[in-house]
């Protein structure tokens, strides 16, 4: 359960949130902002090789990727069967699905990389009465995040970051 929470709360974040911040820097690399609520991390690896570990991981998760661009991955993990705990925080979602959405946002150079992570809830997935609803990052969303510096890091040759 603790995984799908995780997971939901990063799901949300990236279907809720669209960059808006960006401007070009390091070349056609855009700069990210951190907002409020995110979690962040440094890869001592090159933004392609974050977006190859993520999506990798995902999948041999079962995880959704609803996008998947060079600098942006975006997940999504249905939330299944009865949460009161959601219920009562973001209302029931009686008339569709509710899921997670995890966006994560990555820029850098060779040797280091910005991530960038936030987490949504989204009840009514894909009907007219959709709600998305921010989640604000908790220590198990910052171990996911970790676990991608860990994975995008193993096959680097760039020098460890320090968490």
């Amino acid at each position: 359960m603790r995984h799908i929470v995780i997971f939901g709360f990063c799901a949300l974040a990236l279907a809720a949130c669209q960059s808006t911040n960006q401007t070009a820097s390091l070349g056609n690399q855009p700069r990210l902002d951190v907002p409020a609520g995110a979690q962040s991390v440094n890869i001592a690896a090159d933004p392609g090789t974050v977006r190859t570990a993520l999506v990798s991981s995902a999948q041999e998760r079962g995880t959704t990727v609803l996008q998947n661009q060079p600098n942006m991955v975006i997940l999504e993990r249905p939330m299944a069967g009865e949460n009161p705990t959601l219920d009562s925080e973001f209302g029931p979602s009686d008339n569709g699905d509710r899921v997670i959405r995890i966006r994560v946002r990555f820029t850098g150079s060779q040797c280091q990389t910005l991530a960038v992570q936030d987490l949504a809830v989204i009840n009514n997935v894909r009907t007219a009465l959709e709600q998305s609803f921010v989640l604000p990052g908790n220590p198990n969303t910052l171990q996911s995040l970790q676990g991608l510096k860990s994975r995008a890091e193993q096959g680097s040759p760039c020098p460890r970051i320090a968490s």
